[in-house]
């Protein structure tokens, strides 16, 4: 990751990120007073379930963070943004290639 890049987790490998700050997110309905902490709580659930869990999908997500899937989805967009430190998430499709079952990994360098 180039040095000048601000990120939001500094990185252990073998343990979890730290968040250095809290992240504001956006979008129409979003209200940091309402949304920041939480949001920020549940993109570290997702990213601790990637860094621990390699291939999931979802509903394996879901089960471990307990968040909704299209949250989860959401955040997996997030990770990959610069801003929320540019991490590789690969995605490939599981079972059979016409099923539509995705999963994700993590991979545990940056770009």
């Amino acid at each position: 990751m180039p040095t000048n890049q601000k990120t939001l987790f500094r990185m252990t490998y073998g343990t979890t990120w730290a968040p250095e700050r809290l992240h504001s997110f956006d979008g129409p309905a979003y209200d940091r007073e309402l949304d920041q902490v939480r949001l920020n709580k549940q993109i570290r659930r997702v990213y601790d379930a990637l860094f621990n869990g390699g291939w999931m999908t979802l509903s394996e997500l879901e089960a471990v963070t307990h968040d909704p899937q299209p949250s989860i989805s959401a955040q997996i967009r997030h990770l990959r943004k610069a801003r929320f430190g540019a991490f590789i998430i690969e995605k490939r499709r599981r079972d059979q290639p016409t099923s539509g079952l995705w999963e994700y990994r993590l991979m545990k360098h940056h770009r």
